[in-house]
């Protein structure tokens, strides 16, 4: 663990006990069971990423040899066995929870999973039924044993496998008659080839019944991708007293049969495959580059497997797909039930079950914003801060609407790394340019798995005028920014929008984040420089209140460290809270280290990644490292230092990692208004009083989720924050709409 005089936890084991935390969540049963259902799935989801992205580079390290070690003292190869081994015992009790305490409390409540082997003689005249009218036309088995190559399977689709057997009382048809005349084996009652021969009631030699086993003795196997067109919750007729329900994966294998003429299926088996996503685009082809992006889609549709997860019902099929698809033992995941958690979250939307879900949470309209008031106005006087989900993104959109709408707008600049499927934001952004306003946007292609509907987007804003621009070579550009420039009758005058998360109205509905809307004058200013350095050939050039990475922002973030060092004293030490998703850039953590020993005290919310070690003596003593999973994914960065009693406060895009700050392009913005920072602060400092939803994080490595003592106030930080905009909403309600008296820090 050690490295010089400092210690660090492994990124990839960190990334883990993060999911673990995640899973316990699916564990507590004062959670609704749909909810708990909810945290189960994205723990899948979060490993098929993971595996895709991270298990694969290291699994490239230790093919090549690599030796090289990282923070922790791991060699890829340890680090390998490690993560397989934990990530197994998280899979079995995943599993655990999901068979023995969720279903079952989903039954008790009446939403009842059916598996194929209880299906009623009713249920099971539907889903046949259903199998031959709605799946049947969409299935396409492939020959994958006997003398057939090894088939293609995608990367994480959900295959079903039947080892088949050769019936004998096949009639021979005439496709069968054409190839037998032709001369290709196998002919006669066989699917596709696979080396058998049915039955002919005439007996001649033509007919005759052959052995099922040819050439390499391999038995016929047949693989079929299961469609993700049709939903894989299958509902079930005539339920009483509630709903049942099963999956599409066991209609097909219940029916697959029909697949096959000819042939009985002696055995069957589910699976899914990860495969390699860790590969970047060829970022020299300017002319082309979607071109060479659509072709790295295409590749990690095929590429390498890295994971293997299975159903445990078949030995045979089991041996043959890891051996066909060069997989290591390590590599296989056999689980006990449903394949693919991640589609269970469909069950999460079905009627009639709203006690099993969390109760809903309002999306407030920002207290002291006028609705009517147009937005320009309100900015002149005062920034104003979005705290979502407790307070609604609306006014993002009605700012770009506005921007969209009003004539006196010249021109929109922004980037977009996310978006959603059916983006307002991206229609918008259109409906200016239709108006004939000067739009920039930045669209970010690298955003992996987000690449395919970045270039969608792409197209549709080329198409109309937008002046779209690709990113930067071999960096992504993470910062979120909106710049808006309009004519007012005293000349022209900016509007910035600064956020700590992605312009996703979809997402923005339950990732907590922070953003700023503001027309300070520096900080427009500098948001244009911004704009100009990313889009075109400026050099780099100073900026006097937004900090951008790679250039200048974690030289700033160490320098406001060391301040914090200079200025901590016995009597007043020094305070540095910092919120982010990850931790684990060495240079920012030995930084943390050394404030620790210079008596400053660290609090650090993190909710993914930490590689610092907290609460060692000598080294980490006063460094307390806290994650809070609950309802809304926590994922703004907000950084305070007290700075000798007059405290700064940033809000960034970027988190403490290396990526973040040396390949990516990022953006920090200071916190400029009193009653904001006091909001703000308030707000953190909640997350270290929480005794319900947070874990701390232990000298050993090892989380631990925080009780509430006996005669100890309770306190669930998002439940508190909610509550606090509840009640200044309803107090605004009842008083009459007062004018602001703050001014803005100018």
């Amino acid at each position: 663990m050690k490295k010089g005089a400092f210690a660090y936890l492994n990124r990839e084991l960190s990334w883990i006990e993060f999911n673990a935390r995640v899973l316990d969540e699916a564990f507590q049963a004062d959670v609704p069971l749909l909810e708990r259902l909810r945290f189960l799935s994205i723990v899948s989801s979060n490993f098929d990423e993971f595996f895709m992205v991270r298990v694969a580079s290291l699994k490239e390290q230790a093919r090549r040899g690599s030796a090289q070690k990282d923070l922790a003292g791991l060699s890829p190869k340890e680090q390998l066995r490690r993560i397989s081994a934990r990530v197994h015992e998280l899979v079995k009790a995943q599993y655990a929870c999901l068979l023995g305490e969720v279903l079952p409390g989903l039954a008790a409540e009446g939403m009842r999973y059916v598996p194929r082997s209880e299906y009623s003689a009713d249920e099971a005249r539907f889903l046949e039924s259903f199998f031959m009218s709605d799946v049947f036309p969409l299935l396409t088995p492939l020959r994958a044993g006997g003398d057939g190559a090894f088939p293609s399977l995608g990367n994480l689709r959900l295959h079903a496998a039947f080892l088949l057997k050769s019936s004998l009382t096949v009639e021979a048809g005439p496709l069968a008659d054409f190839l037998d005349r032709a001369g290709i084996p196998g002919a006669r009652g066989s699917a596709s080839g696979v080396g058998q021969r049915a039955a002919n009631p005439s007996g001649d030699e033509r007919g005759a019944p052959r052995e099922a086993l040819r050439g390499d003795e391999r038995p016929p196997i047949a693989v079929v991708q299961i469609p993700a067109s049709v939903p894989r919750v299958v509902w079930l007729p005539g339920s009483e007293g509630g709903r049942r329900f099963t999956l599409l994966d066991d209609v097909v294998l219940a029916y697959g049969q029909r697949l096959f003429p000819g042939f009985s299926v002696r055995e069957t088996l589910l699976f899914k495959v990860a495969r390699d996503a860790d590969f970047a685009v060829d970022e020299d082809r300017d002319e082309d580059f979607i071109d060479a992006m659509r072709e790295v889609l295409e590749h990690r549709l095929s590429s390498p497997p890295v994971r293997f997860l299975c159903t445990g019902e078949s030995p045979t099929l089991l041996s043959f797909l890891r051996d066909g698809m060069g997989l290591e033992a390590a590599d296989i995941y056999r689980v006990p039930g449903p394949i693919d958690m991640s589609t269970l979250v469909e069950l999460a939307g079905a009627e009639g079950f709203d006690r099993l879900r969390n109760p809903p949470w309002k999306h407030f309209w920002p207290v002291g914003l006028d609705q009517e008031t147009p937005l320009w106005d309100e900015l002149k006087r005062t920034d104003v801060l979005l705290h979502v989900p407790y307070a609604s993104w609306e006014p993002v959109l009605r700012f770009l609407n506005d921007a969209a709408d009003d004539p006196n707008v010249l021109a929109i600049k922004m980037t977009l790394y996310r978006t959603s499927g059916d983006s307002p934001v991206v229609r918008a952004l259109e409906r200016a340019a239709r108006a004939g306003k000067h739009v920039t946007a930045f669209v970010e292609l690298k955003a992996r798995f987000d690449e395919e509907r970045n270039i969608s987007w792409a197209k549709r804003l080329e198409a109309v005028g937008v002046i779209v621009v690709y990113g930067i070579a071999r960096l992504k550009v993470h910062a979120k920014a909106v710049l808006v420039v309009r004519r007012e009758p005293d000349g022209i005058r900016r509007y910035v929008h600064l956020s700590t998360g992605n312009y996703n109205d979809r997402t923005a509905r339950f990732y907590e984040d922070f953003s700023l809307f503001t027309a300070n004058q520096e900080i427009a200013n500098d948001a244009t420089l911004f704009f100009n350095m990313i889009s075109g050939y400026s050099a780099i050039v100073s900026t006097k209140r937004l900090v951008m990475a790679p250039v200048e922002l974690k030289t700033r973030l160490l320098a406001l460290i060391q301040r914090e060092i200079d200025r901590s004293t016995p009597e007043r030490p020094g305070l540095i809270i910092a919120k982010m998703n990850s931790l684990a850039d060495q240079e920012m953590i030995d930084a943390l280290y050394r404030a620790s020993q210079a008596g400053v005290r660290v609090q650090l919310n993190v909710r993914g990644i930490c590689q610092l070690v907290p609460g060692v003596a000598g080294m980490s003593e006063r460094i307390t490292v806290v994650s809070v999973i609950d309802r809304y994914l926590e994922h703004a960065r907000a950084f305070w230092f007290e700075n000798g009693g007059d405290g700064e406060l940033y809000l960034s895009s970027a988190d403490w990692m290396n990526r973040n700050l040396d390949r990516r392009v990022e953006l920090m913005f200071p916190v400029l208004q009193e009653s904001i920072r006091t909001e703000i602060l308030s707000a953190l400092r909640l997350y270290f009083a929480d005794n319900v939803k947070a874990h701390a994080l232990g000298p050993d490595g090892a989380w631990a989720r925080r009780q509430c003592g006996k005669g100890e106030k309770r306190v669930r930080a998002q439940e508190a924050l909610y509550e606090a905009e509840r009640k200044r909403k309803e107090m605004s309600d009842r008083e009459p709409q007062r004018e602001f008296a703050v001014r803005r820090a100018d």
